[in-house]
């Protein structure tokens, strides 16, 4: 049932939750997201467990048994394989955020272009990105897995749903695999009608008062942007309002 799913659902159990992240890892696997062995995911059981994907694997041809589970620490509780080497990133964002039970982390190639080029997606281009992600703000460089690139991340995480990560990738949180998943193509999507706005020279960003109606319309995400109060090519986005959906 899961195999043929196009999206991952909301599975309560952890067979469901195990084929999820499966589905979400071929989907991945065909969007681009995740060549050869690339990224990894996780979800947060009500047990407390988290159930992530084993290190050195291609996330486009996972089956439910491959998947490995630890406790908060880190330690592995069961599964065959090792954990991936970045469930230390996972860990933290489960602890800084209670609210998060599932993690993405990928390497699109728009939005990881963008973090590979040191530039955040954070310009209110799109009424859509308001709502859904806000500011995508991007992390300073770290050695992947490394204790370092959590302590770099831990202050976006506590802000953001969505985070790019210089010269890495991009990682997004969620309630659950569905959020998590569909912010990732979100950020995608942001950066691919940001990268053809500078292609043709000319951002028109929506104004302050734009902003402030969408989110008093549909709410928004934990970092929303606030453009100057004229649209202009090119004006800077220096300001942000912080909304809780």
């Amino acid at each position: 049932m899961g195999a043929n799913r196009y999206l991952p659902e909301r599975g309560n159990s952890e067979s469901e939750r195990r084929r999820d992240i499966c589905t979400a890892g071929r989907r991945f696997y065909d969007l681009g997201f995740v060549p050869s062995t690339d990224g990894n995911i996780s979800v947060r059981l009500p047990s407390g467990h988290i159930l992530v994907t084993p290190a050195g694997h291609c996330k486009g041809r996972l089956s439910p048994e491959d998947l490995v589970l630890t406790d908060m620490h880190g330690r592995k509780v069961d599964g065959c394989g090792e954990p991936s080497t970045e469930l230390g990133m996972h860990l933290l964002i489960y602890r800084c955020r209670e609210d998060v039970n599932a993690v993405c982390h990928a390497h699109p190639p728009f939005a990881t272009g963008f973090a590979a080029a040191g530039i955040a997606l954070d310009k209110p281009l799109l009424a859509e990105m308001v709502v859904t992600l806000g500011k995508v703000p991007l992390a300073p460089y770290a050695l992947p897995g490394s204790a370092e690139l959590g302590a770099l991340l831990e202050p976006f995480v506590r802000e953001h749903n969505a985070i790019l990560m210089a010269n890495h990738g991009v990682v997004t949180l969620g309630t659950d695999l569905v959020s998590a998943f569909r912010r990732m193509e979100s950020v995608e999507h942001f950066a691919r009608v940001t990268l053809v706005t500078e292609l043709l020279g000319k951002q028109c960003l929506l104004s302050g008062r734009d902003v402030e109606k969408l989110l008093a319309a549909y709410g928004g995400g934990l970092a929303a942007p606030r453009a100057p109060d004229r649209q202009a090519p090119g004006a800077e986005d220096d300001e942000w309002v912080k909304h809780s959906a």
